[in-house]
This record gives C-alpha cells, sequence and structure tokens, in this order.
C-alpha cells in the first residue's frame, strides 16, 4: 500500500520538498519534525540550527520512554528531550531546499510557514554479517524518506 502525501489546496502559493533513504533514526526525526510543524519558515531553520548547538531542546512526546529529563524544558508542558543532531540537520538541509522551491516560484520566504510535515519508515536495507562458528545473520540498515509541505500565511 503506498502512502499517501497531503497536497496543499492551492499549489501557486505552497511548495514542496523531499528527501529520500536518509540514514538518520526514525524516532528522533519524528519528533524533530513534529516540533517544527507550524513554524515559520526562518524560525524553524533557527530551531534546528539552535539544536545542533544544543541552544534549544527537541520535546520528545510520542517516543518518550528510555528519554532523559532535561531542565531545558522547563517552561514547556513537557520533561523528556534530547538533541538529535543529525536529524536536525537533514531536517535543515531539506528545508533550505523547500526555500529555494519557494524562491523559483516567486514567494515571499518571509510569510512561508511549515503546514505539514510527514516523515515515514523506508524499506530497510539489508546486509550480512558473519557470526562465530561458521553462522551468519541479517543486519538491516535503516532510512527515512522526509517531505515537509511549505505553505504562505494568509
Amino acid at each position: 500500500m503506498k502512502k499517501s502525501f497531503f497536497f496543499s489546496t492551492n499549489p501557486e502559493k505552497s511548495c514542496k520538498a523531499t528527501g529520500k533513504d536518509l540514514r538518520v533514526h526514525f524516532k528522533n526525526t519524528r519528533e524533530t519534525a513534529a516540533a517544527i510543524k507550524g513554524m515559520s519558515l526562518t524560525r524553524a531553520k533557527k530551531f534546528l540550527q539552535n539544536v545542533s548547538e544544543k541552544k534549544e531542546i527537541v520535546p520528545f512526546i510520542r517516543y518518550r520512554y528510555g528519554v532523559g529529563r532535561k531542565s531545558q524544558l522547563k517552561n514547556t508542558k513537557f520533561s523528556n528531550g534530547r538533541w538529535p543532531k543529525k536529524s536536525s540537520e537533514n531536517l535543515l538541509k531539506i528545508l533550505k531546499n523547500a526555500e529555494a522551491n519557494a524562491k523559483r516560484k516567486n514567494l515571499d520566504t518571509n510569510t512561508l510557514f511549515i503546514g505539514n510535515i510527514q516523515v515515514n519508515k523506508a524499506m530497510k536495507g539489508q546486509r550480512r554479517t558473519f557470526r562465530a562458528h561458521g553462522r551468519i545473520n541479517a543486519f538491516f540498515k535503516s532510512s527515512l524518506p522526509h517531505k515537509p509541505l511549505v505553505n504562505r500565511k494568509k
């Protein structure tokens, strides 16, 4: 079954960008994407840069078990969080691509916000690892497709 992607009702005032088969963890990327959903494009880019520098933190809401409590989240209603550097850098690249797509469509980048962002699990790549006594086990690598949709604020 193919997964659908949210399409904007007005494609002239929105733009998309996609990242495919990125080698990042799904749970970290899902929480980072949920944190930037609804932000303006400039604020989301600044937030992701701050996460990479550990100035701001990503609250973990759904996949919070085993994640430590951090004092940077004192003024939010959540207590568990992390600084997923690799996920934030990959999302930042995709948002920069979406910004370039918006400039190509002659949209004002100051009025853009992230209307929808989708993170899916991709098919795992299978490799082999060699064990003791001549045995071989499966060894999987995970990858993700990301699809943010950037809309113009009304």
